[in-house]
């Protein structure tokens, strides 16, 4: 049986489809109302969440605390600089066979999921080497 998803939850959909990366629900507010289709930003986050649990958007919780929504696609995998928040992303999957395992294991459908590594980019952990160099004492 198909959902029946209503108006709103259409065009957010929609919306996340054509831009193809992850955005807030603050930015697909603005958005939407850029594009003359406007609704209340209440009804945002209430179609958004209407959408994740119905398995058409995921949301990634960046370290900040700032969740950004994306329609589901492909999974999403990256390594998070904690200092500055840049954000590479990871194109290979080292976890499928474990989530072909999971779900005939536990019985449970899953939708997709995230794979997210924290901790220095290149240039942060010159940068805190560095930091930690001149603060060392001289003998």
């Amino acid at each position: 049986m198909k959902v029946q998803r209503t108006r709103s939850q259409d065009r957010i959909l929609n919306l996340l489809k054509s831009l193809n990366r992850a955005v807030s629900a603050q930015d697909i507010y603005v958005e939407l109302r850029n594009r003359e289709q406007s609704m209340g930003l209440a009804t945002v986050y209430r179609s958004l969440e209407v959408l994740k649990l119905g398995g058409a958007v995921q949301v990634r919780t960046l370290a900040n605390g700032e969740s950004l929504y994306s329609s589901v696609q492909r999974d999403q995998h990256h390594l998070t600089c904690l200092n500055c928040g840049a954000s590479i992303t990871l194109n290979e999957c080292p976890v499928h066979q474990l989530e072909s395992q999971l779900e005939d294991s536990h019985q449970f459908r899953i939708y997709y999921h995230t794979l997210e590594f924290f901790g220095l980019c290149d240039r942060c952990s010159t940068a805190h080497d560095s930091e930690k160099a001149d603060s060392t004492p001289h003998l």
